[in-house]
C-alpha cells in the first residue's frame, strides 16, 4: 500500500473524490479558455517557491514531459474527469509551469472529404 494512495482493493484503485482533488473549486483559477482541444505545454520552468502543487499537480505535468497535449488526452491518460484537469491546469498556468495554445482554427481543420479518402485509403491497403 502506497503511503500516498488509501486503497479499497486492487480494483478500486486510490479512492479520492473530485472536489478533493481540486479543493473544493469548480473552475479554473486562470481566465485563459482551457478548452478540450486546447494544446497544452510543460515551460519545464521549476516551480515558485510559493506553489502549492499536489499529487495531481505532479502527475499531470510528468503527463507532459517531452509532449504538447490536448486538454482532452490528458484527462484521458490521467483517469479524471476534464473538469479537475482545467482547475490543475488553470493552477500550473497561473504559476507560469504550462502554457495554452487555442485550438486550430475550424477553416484549417480537416475536411469530411479529406478524413473520407484517408479512410478509403487505409482499406485499401
Amino acid at each position: 500500500m502506497s503511503s500516498e494512495h488509501e486503497w479499497i482493493d486492487e480494483e478500486a484503485g486510490p479512492v479520492v473524490r473530485p472536489y478533493a482533488v481540486t479543493r473544493g473549486r469548480t473552475r479554473p483559477a486562470s481566465s485563459s479558455s482551457l478548452d478540450l482541444l486546447a494544446i497544452i505545454a510543460s515551460t519545464r520552468s521549476p516551480a515558485p517557491a510559493g506553489a502549492d502543487l499536489g499529487v495531481q499537480h505532479r502527475r499531470l505535468l510528468a503527463c507532459l514531459a517531452g509532449q504538447n497535449r490536448p486538454v482532452a488526452e490528458i484527462a484521458s491518460e490521467l483517469g479524471l474527469p476534464v473538469g479537475v484537469v482545467r482547475v490543475l491546469l488553470g493552477d500550473l498556468l497561473g504559476y507560469g509551469l504550462i502554457t495554452v495554445r487555442p485550438p486550430r482554427d475550424k477553416a484549417t481543420a480537416a475536411t469530411e472529404s479529406l478524413l473520407e479518402e484517408v479512410i478509403n485509403g487505409l482499406r485499401a491497403l
